[in-house]
């Protein structure tokens, strides 16, 4: 529980124009922003180093599943030309690499301070100012704050009871140790198979002399293809780079394809069929999603594809009822992440590899010797938790972040988050969110959702500044308005009829709202630029000129 702030001293002169929290791709992209802009602005960042999740996510087969040359700034044609990716598909210490050329390239270091922690603000409404306290018993006046916390960075602990008796090696997919972990010959479990569980395990088969995966929900996961970059590729796509990213904020998501004109119950078996080999053949997390409109919005079009997953899987996988035990069939195909994968469903085929299906034998408790099921107990030398994230809230609500009249915005979004675009909470003013709650975040390629954010943020303080005007706040009708706009969006879909991490279900008491905006990167682009060619109009401005 962090110790609450203390109220900031009367109209407090700020010591910074801009306090961002995280140094992560957010935060980096930010602060480079900001400081071309001329703000004095500073990056404070919890961990060691920077690289945000691509620091703190070690686990063997951690990497992005958008295709590393999409999966990267667009901001600087410098930078396109001068990286070379090698992999269709990095892995994390290649991505952490990258930060950091980016880091040094722009000269960022110099403005970020490690191994300190935000834990609370408190905003001066006679100031217009934030007082930012940290872990180190710093405190920070600065006239706009901008959380960079990323959306999947708040640690979701193992709710299990015994969870902390037990007498051999815990490990954590989003805290994994820094130096290499030898499970040679070593009785491995794997809690969760969410996109952590479903890279690690074929690697972590490759060790362990036992392992075991104990499944609640199995995942539709789709192979990634991944293989070297030619030199021949690498020059090809950096010959037409500008019209690439061009393109990329242009679309719908963040990547390049052909949109689907026809529903998946107006063609035939063998045509849909086809389509969808071609979909699971391209390596590409959204390759079966892109292959028909009514995928993610009508469940009879979502049955064909589901079905065709499963057929994959028992193609894959050689014993029948492993095959079943691995095949989802409560959750149209989407509707929780899908996954990308190397080998995973074949991992299965190996005989010291199994799976114990928690929905027929539930987690009783963790021991000293192992996890206790309802039949009985699996002793094991190394319990590896994957079991995620409190997504897209769990990072703001972490800290105690204080408004106007005393509310803190946990009580605020009690019942769920609420802000207008995404970008700023009523009653939380200059306070914006890189890819939080209610923008297209996790719905979109993360990198292009960045850079659309975080200029939409640089040009909105320009303005401010421009004009004298020292305090912007999100309108609470043009917030209520927003918050219904996404929600009648997404259900429209078949996201909302599922209990997933994107509704917030995976955390105990955390409330059921659909957490993104489903109408695609394009359309939220031209949202936000609506609203700044507007004045700023659905915001309210203070001191200055209106």
């Amino acid at each position: 529980m962090h110790t609450a702030p203390r109220p900031p001293s009367p109209s407090a002169a700020p010591q910074l124009d801009a306090v961002i929290v995280g140094a992560g791709f957010s935060g980096l992209y930010q602060l480079y922003r900001l400081r071309a802009s001329g703000l004095r602005t500073r990056v404070l960042e919890a961990c060691d180093d920077i690289g945000g999740t691509w620091y703190r996510n070690r686990y063997p087969g951690a990497r992005c599943d958008v295709e590393s040359t999409a999966y990267s700034f667009s901001f600087s044609p410098e930078l396109d030309q001068e990286w070379e990716w090698s992999e269709r598909y990095a892995t994390q210490p290649e991505l952490l690499r990258y930060l950091h050329h980016v880091a040094d390239r722009f000269d960022l270091r110099k403005d970020i301070t490690l191994r300190t922690r935000v834990t609370g603000a408190v905003y001066d409404e006679g100031g217009h100012t934030w007082q930012v306290t940290t872990d180190t018993g710093e405190t920070v006046t600065t006239r706009f704050v901008v959380l960079a916390t990323g959306c999947m960075s708040a640690v979701k602990e193992p709710d299990i009871p015994g969870a902390g008796t037990f007498a051999g090696r815990a490990l954590h997919t989003a805290d994994w140790p820094h130096e290499d972990v030898d499970l040679t010959g070593r009785r491995v479990a794997v809690i969760g198979t969410g996109c952590s569980g479903i890279q690690a395990i074929p690697l972590l088969a490759e060790q362990a002399a036992e392992l075991t995966v104990f499944q609640r929900t199995p995942v539709y996961a789709l192979p990634a293809r991944n293989r070297p970059l030619s030199a021949a590729e690498t020059a090809e796509l950096k010959a037409r780079y500008p019209e690439f990213r061009a393109a990329q904020r242009r679309s719908k998501g963040g990547t390049l394809f052909e949109p689907p004109t026809r529903s998946a119950l107006e063609v035939d078996e063998a045509e849909r069929r086809a389509a969808y080999e071609e979909g699971w053949d391209s390596g590409v997390l959204s390759g079966l999603l892109r292959t028909y409109t009514d995928i993610l919005v009508d469940g009879a079009a979502n049955e064909t594809v589901a079905e065709f997953v499963r057929s994959k899987i028992r193609s894959i996988v050689t014993d029948p009822e492993t095959a079943e035990t691995l095949s989802p069939r409560t959750f149209p195909f989407g509707t929780k992440r899908p996954c990308l994968d190397t080998g995973y469903y074949a991992t299965y085929n190996k005989p010291h590899v199994s799976v114990v299906d928690l929905t027929k034998t539930p987690i009783v408790e963790i021991t000293p010797r192992g996890i206790r099921t309802s039949d009985r107990e699996h002793a094991v030398d190394v319990i590896a938790f994957a079991t995620g994230f409190d997504a897209l809230t769990g990072s703001q609500v972490a800290m105690d972040i204080v408004g106007k009249g005393g509310t803190t915005l946990r009580e605020k979004w009690a019942d769920g988050p609420r802000n207008h675009l995404g970008l700023l909470s009523a009653g939380f003013p200059n306070l914006f969110t890189v890819i939080g709650p209610l923008s297209p975040s996790v719905l979109s390629n993360a990198v292009v959702a960045i850079e659309q954010h975080v200029e939409w943020i640089t040009d909105c303080i320009a303005h401010l500044r421009r004009n004298g005007i020292t305090e912007i706040d999100a309108t609470p009708r043009a917030e209520a308005d927003w918050c219904t706009h996404v929600a009648d969006l997404a259900a429209q879909t078949l996201y909302p009829s599922v209990d997933s991490w994107y509704m917030g279900a995976n955390v105990p008491g955390k409330p059921r709202v659909f957490l993104a905006y489903t109408g695609g990167l394009e359309r939220y682009r031209a949202e936000c630029d609506a609203a700044a060619e507007d004045g700023y109009r659905a915001f309210a401005l203070s001191g200055g000129a209106d």
